[in-house]
């Protein structure tokens, strides 16, 4: 029986990667082909649990601020003493309603608590799944949390990176979606820039020191953070080049295809991976902005879009009766 990976990350928003995954392969085991479930993340939302599931994690839980200041149930996964820390579940746009947003209020602090409970519970390594975040603060909330907690305590940091874009373009690029208009994203660059000149080092210019709003860039320059490409240490933790070579097909998705699914999300380098092992690759998403060409010259042999699980499972079957 032809064996298909299925291997979708959060449409997000809507479904996450599992409940995805699952309709993919209904879809396809409806014609005839066997599913290999293998819902992905890219080192933003979604990261904490399937990493903890993978490698045999136990949850944690605990309490921080949110964007705006307010305590929050969140948790953090351990494995073994390494600690997987998603800043969303503090600091995460999702915390906040839609009228809530606001780009320069909303702080990274509650991040800073979390990475603080995990240095409490015995963490050597921290790795921080940098993604949907709510702020633009360059980090500092975090920084100053964990400075008045009295540090990391020797832990080693890393920030799991989902995009490749420097400190200083964190607003222009991801401003908008948190509720920052033209002017309020000329302000939050200026105060990026001056925050730059305060740190150690400067992280302008610096690839992947943008993501969750210069977190990662601010965890850096302050905390000597390593940074790692989000997406390949979530498929080599899921051994997703083992499970390719096993399949005849691949089969990636994510809600939205658009530039940035090209520049470190999880759909660009299950692309890379799979043209490595010579094996096609299918794309489903709930919506895209790409030309045809673009997706394609990334190694898209054909991208179906759906946006319901309905949808999602039609899909499936599309794609299982034209690879028959």
């Amino acid at each position: 029986m032809t064996r298909v990976l299925v291997a979708p990350d959060s449409f997000k928003g809507t479904f996450d990667a599992t409940t995805v995954a699952d309709a993919l392969a209904r879809g396809l085991e409806r014609a005839g082909l066997q599913a290999d479930r293998c819902p992905v993340a890219d080192g933003g939302e979604g990261t904490m649990e399937l990493l903890a599931d993978a490698l045999g994690g136990r949850f944690v839980a605990c309490r921080a601020g949110d964007p705006l200041g307010r305590p929050v149930d969140c948790r953090f996964a351990m494995v073994g003493d390494t600690a997987i820390v998603e800043m969303a579940q503090a600091s995460g746009l999702a915390r906040v309603a839609a009228h809530e947003r606001d780009a320069w209020a909303a702080s990274t602090r509650g991040t800073g608590e979390l990475i603080l409970a995990a240095v409490r519970e015995g963490a050597h390594e921290i790795l921080v799944a940098a993604g949907g975040s709510a702020t633009t603060d360059g980090g500092r909330g975090a920084i100053e949390a964990i400075a008045a907690g009295g540090g990391l305590g020797g832990a080693r940091l890393a920030v799991l990176c989902d995009v490749r874009w420097p400190f200083e373009d964190a607003p222009s690029v991801f401003g908008p979606q948190k509720g920052a208009d033209a002017a309020l994203v000329a302000r939050l660059e200026d105060r990026l820039a001056r925050f730059a000149e305060e740190l150690p080092r400067d992280p302008r210019g610096v690839p992947a020191t943008g993501c969750a709003g210069g977190l990662s860039g601010g965890l850096w320059a302050a905390l000597d953070a390593e940074l790692r490409p989000g997406a390949p240490a979530v498929l080599d933790a899921l051994r997703v080049d083992e499970r390719m070579r096993a399949a005849a097909l691949v089969v990636a998705g994510e809600g939205r295809i658009d530039e940035q699914s090209f520049g470190g999300k999880i759909v660009g380098e299950l692309a890379r991976r799979a043209r490595a092992a010579g094996v096609p690759l299918h794309a489903v998403a709930g919506s895209s902005t790409v030309a045809r060409r673009a997706w394609a010259g990334e190694g898209i042999e054909r991208l179906w879009t759906a946006s319901t699980l309905e949808e999602i499972e039609a899909a499936g079957s599309a794609i299982g009766a034209a690879v028959r």
